[in-house]
């Protein structure tokens, strides 16, 4: 699946709710805050999966 820079996602495997900030070296780059600051890193496409919000606009 592709993403978009603003998107909503989460990991697969659980965890918060991020937004697609950019792609770097074949990877999605995301940031989210936890609570304390706001944290970046970058995944897989393929370990990521679209957010709530993404997932109900995509079943309208």
């Amino acid at each position: 699946m592709v993403f978009l820079v603003s998107d909503e996602v989460k990991r697969k495997n659980g965890g918060p709710s991020m937004v697609v900030t950019g792609y770097s070296s074949g990877m999605v780059e995301c940031r989210w805050y936890d609570g304390y600051g706001v944290q970046r890193e970058a995944f897989r496409e393929e370990e990521l999966i679209p957010g709530e919000k993404q997932a109900r606009e995509e079943r309208r």
